[in-house]
C-alpha cells in the first residue's frame, strides 16, 4: 500500500532537483574515495573487497526483507495484536445463536450521545444492522435493528441503554422482514396501496408497527352523520394520529405506549394522500370454477359498484339466510351493504353465474387488531361448495395480509358455517354465548398459506383477467 500511495503522489520540480543534486554528490564522493584509495599500494584490493562487501550486504538485506514480510502478527500484548485478537474473538462468536430486536430510544440531541449507545451495544457483542433517526423538538428518537446474542435478555439490554443515556426505551422481537431498509419498505407499501384501495389500512399497520387502526365512516348505517372528521393535514396527538379518509370519515391510528414521531406522521399522511389521488380502485382478476354438476361460476373482487347486484341477491334470499348472516332484523340487511362493499373496511369476494347474477358474497373485514370473515350464499346455490371455496380464499387473503387469526360470528345451529371452518384444518377456538357462536381460527400456527378447499368444487385450470 505504501508503494501504491507513493505512485499516486504528484511529482514536483523541487524534489527532482534535490534528487539530481544528491546523485551528483554521491558520484563525486565515490570518485574522491576511489582516487584516494587507488593511489595506495593495496588500493585495488581494497576497492574489490569493498564492492564484494556491498554486494553481500545488499543480498542479505533482500533475503531478510522477503523472509519476514510474511511473518505472523505480533503477540496480543501489542496494539495490533489486540485488534487481531478482537477479530478472532468475533469470528469465534459467529456460531453463537443470535436473535433480531427492534429497539427505539430517545436521546439528547448533543454530540456523542449516539456514540455512547453504540459503545454500550458493542460491549455486549450486539451488531447494529440498521439505524433510523427521528428528530424531535427536544431530543432525537433513534430506531435500531439489532442482532444480539440469544442469551442476552431484553431487560438487561434496556438497562444498558438507559445507563448510556437513552430514555423511553421500547424493544420487541424482529424477523427477517425487518431487514429491508426503510425507503424500500415504504416504496413497496406505496405500490400495494396504489394497486388496491383495501391495502391502505394494512400498509399503515406495516409502516407503523404494532398499532390499532380504525376506519370511522362519516355516515352511520342509517345515513346519519357520525360527526367524525379531521382536517386535511391530519392531527398528531402523542400516541394517536387522525387522518382524513379520502372516502369520507376518519382513519384513526393508535399505539398505546409509544408516541408517534413527526417522521412517522408524515409517512402515514403521504400514503393517505396517495390513496386520495388515485381514487377508488379494486383489482379485477377473475377465476372461473366448475361446480360438480357442471355449472361454471366466477369468483372476483367486489366493491361499491356491485351494490345494486348485492341488493338484488338480498331480495332473492330467504329471511332465514339473511338472519344467519346479519344476526339482526332482516329489513335492515340492505343498510350494511354500503359498508361491507367499501374497500376501506376490508375485502369482498363475489360469486356470479355465467349470466352475471351475484349468488354469493364473502367478506374479510378489518376489525382493529382482529379480522372477521363472513359468508352469505343465495338459497338456491347452497350445499354446492361455494361457501367453502369463498372461506378458503378469504383465509388465504388474511394470511397474505399478515393476520394472526380470523373469527366468524354465527348462530350455534349454523352447521354449514361450522363445517366450512373445520374444513380449513386450522386450530379453532369456540365461544358460545346466548346462542351466538364465535369461531376463531389461528393462522400463525401454520407455516404457509392454507390452500382453498376444493373438496366440493372443482377449479378449472383456466383463469381470465
Amino acid at each position: 500500500m505504501t508503494s501504491a500511495k507513493s505512485a499516486r503522489r504528484p511529482h514536483h520540480w523541487r524534489r527532482d532537483l534535490i534528487e539530481l543534486a544528491a546523485l551528483f554528490t554521491a558520484v563525486a564522493v565515490a570518485d574522491a574515495i576511489a582516487n584516494l584509495i587507488g593511489h595506495t599500494p593495496d588500493g585495488p584490493y581494497l576497492l574489490v573487497a569493498s564492492a564484494v562487501a556491498l554486494a553481500a550486504t545488499a543480498a542479505f538485506h533482500t533475503w531478510w526483507a522477503r523472509r519476514h514480510s510474511h511473518a505472523p502478527p505480533p503477540d496480543s500484548d501489542t496494539d495490533t495484536g489486540g485488534a487481531d485478537s478482537a477479530l478472532t474473538s468475533s469470528g469465534m462468536e459467529a456460531d453463537v445463536e443470535t436473535v433480531l430486536w427492534r429497539m427505539r430510544t430517545t436521546v439528547r440531541d448533543t454530540p456523542g450521545t449516539l456514540a455512547a449507545l453504540c459503545i454500550a451495544l458493542a460491549r455486549h457483542r450486539i451488531d447494529i444492522l440498521t439505524l433510523q433517526t427521528h428528530p424531535l423538538a427536544e431530543g432525537t428518537v433513534d430506531e435500531f435493528l439489532l442482532r444480539a446474542p440469544a442469551a442476552l435478555p431484553a431487560q438487561q439490554l434496556t438497562r444498558e441503554i438507559s445507563a448510556a443515556g437513552g430514555s423511553a426505551t421500547w424493544i420487541e422481537r424482529a424477523d427477517a422482514h425487518d431487514l429491508v431498509d426503510a425507503p424500500t419498505r415504504v416504496l413497496g407499501l406505496a405500490t400495494r396501496t396504489a394497486l388496491d384501495a383495501a391495502e391502505l389500512p394494512l400498509a399503515l399497520r406495516q409502516l407503523l408497527g404494532r398499532c390499532t387502526i380504525h376506519s370511522l365512516p362519516a355516515l352511520t348505517i342509517t345515513g346519519r352523520p357520525t360527526g367524525e372528521s379531521a382536517p386535511v393535514e391530519g392531527v398528531l396527538e402523542e400516541t394517536v394520529m387522525r387522518l382524513r379518509d379520502p372516502s369520507g370519515g376518519v382513519i384513526t391510528v393508535e399505539r398505546p405506549y409509544l408516541p408517534f414521531t413527526p417522521t412517522e406522521f408524515a409517512r402515514a399522511r403521504a400514503l393517505v394522500e396517495l390513496d386520495a389521488r388515485l381514487g377508488p380502485r379494486v383489482p379485477r382478476s377473475e377465476d372461473v370454477l366448475t361446480l360438480p354438476e357442471g355449472n361454471e361460476i366466477t369468483v372476483r373482487r367486489a366493491d361499491r359498484g356491485d351494490l345494486a347486484a348485492a341488493r338484488a341477491m338480498h331480495d332473492r334470499c330467504s329471511d332465514h339466510t339473511l338472519g344467519l348472516r346479519y344476526h339482526g332484523p332482516v329489513r335492515d340487511a340492505d343498510r350494511y351493504l354500503d359498508h361491507l362493499l367499501s374497500p376501506r373496511f376490508g375485502r369482498t369476494l363475489a360469486v356470479q353465474t355465467a349470466s352475471g347474477r351475484l349468488v354469493a358474497l364473502g367478506h374479510l373485514l378489518w376489525d382493529g387488531d382482529e379480522t372477521e370473515v363472513a359468508l352469505m350464499v343465495e338459497d338456491d346455490w347452497q350445499r354446492r361448495g361455494i361457501g367453502s371455496e369463498l372461506l378458503g380464499r378469504l383465509v388465504a387473503l388474511a394470511v397474505e395480509a399478515g393476520c394472526e387469526s380470523v373469527y366468524a360470528v354465527t348462530q350455534a345451529h349454523n352447521t354449514g358455517m361450522v363445517a366450512a371452518m373445520r374444513a380449513l384444518s386450522l386450530p379453532l377456538d369456540y365461544q358460545i354465548e346466548e346462542g351466538t357462536l364465535v369461531i376463531t381460527a389461528r393462522l400463525d400456527a401454520t407455516p404457509g398459506l392454507p390452500a382453498a378447499p376444493h373438496g366440493q368444487s372443482e377449479q378449472t385450470p383456466q383463469a381470465r383477467r
